[in-house]
């Protein structure tokens, strides 16, 4: 695998920095920045170009799948994983209608973060398995 350049978006600044200690141990990922709101989310992805945004759904100023939205016009080839602590078959739906290649659920993180990160720069669609026991979401 290339470098991965990550923009990792969530406003509680623990979780941020949950997500930064997981990842220390794959050299592949390289995090370009942070942002703790949605209007800072976009404006990151604008110059920072990453590759993926990990990207929480209950954001301030602008909520994740507006955010979404606004990165996908921004930067087509830009991939979104919402890392959310939702996990109704409604929630995950919309995220992946807002332009989401992925959902992983927060409790699902230490296992599945890069996991998810794999399959869907490969191109696939990745789900939480705690979220596919919902049935089919899509």
């Amino acid at each position: 695998m290339a470098i991965v350049r990550l923009l990792v978006v969530d406003d509680f600044r623990l979780w941020r920095d949950c997500v930064q200690a997981h990842l220390e141990g794959y050299p592949e990922v390289h995090i370009v920045g942070f942002a703790s709101d949605g209007f800072e989310a976009v404006q990151k992805v604008g110059e920072l170009q990453p590759d993926l945004v990990f990207l929480d759904i209950s954001l301030p100023r602008l909520n994740g799948f507006e955010t979404a939205r606004k990165i996908r016009k921004l930067n087509p080839n830009c991939k979104i994983i919402f890392l959310s602590g939702h996990s109704c078959p409604e929630v995950v739906r919309a995220a992946l209608e807002a332009g989401g290649s992925g959902y992983v659920h927060k409790q699902d993180a230490v296992a599945e973060l890069f996991v998810g990160l794999e399959a869907v720069l490969a191109g696939r669609q990745y789900l939480s398995r705690s979220i596919n026991d919902f049935g089919d979401v899509t």
